[in-house]
């Protein structure tokens, strides 16, 4: 007697991740604040022009530094298509590039392009791997006719 065989679904369910703001991030971005005003100090600049714009880069580089680590906590949704939703909101032109361990989702917001970078930081290998088979890759299709009427 044969046992009928398990019926595979082919779909996946949707995909959810959490971003959060990376520390390498952010210790980069404090290494590079800590060097800005030493280098413009060390260039031939003035010194009289070079100590306002050594202070301008310091200040500069902790706005940056506090702005990154304030950004707020978003979860984006991968439904297994090439649909992408972030904090419910559904985005246009979605993909994801990959650079190195980096992930970077990049989509279309009024005609503004943003994105999302995860570090390896911030996403474990395991999600790393899950959020590769679950998210859209590549150029989204074309809607229209791709020849002249």
């Amino acid at each position: 007697m044969t046992m009928p065989s398990t019926r595979w679904s082919g779909a996946s369910g949707p995909f959810r991740i959490e971003w959060r703001p990376s520390r390498c991030l952010l210790a980069a971005l404090l290494a590079m604040t800590a060097l800005a005003p030493l280098a413009v100090l060390a260039s031939e600049m003035p010194r009289l022009a070079a100590w306002p714009l050594a202070v301008l880069a310091l200040a500069h580089g902790l706005l940056q530094c506090r702005r990154e680590w304030r950004r707020p906590r978003r979860v984006a949704t991968f439904d297994g298509g090439r649909r992408v939703l972030l904090d419910g909101v559904a985005l246009d032109d979605a993909i994801v590039a990959w650079r190195g361990p980096i992930a970077v989702l990049a989509w279309r917001d009024n005609c503004r392009r943003r994105r999302l970078a995860w570090w390896p930081d911030t996403l474990p290998h395991a999600r790393r791997r899950e959020l590769r088979l679950a998210a859209p890759t590549g150029h989204p299709p074309r809607q229209g006719p791709s020849v002249a009427p």
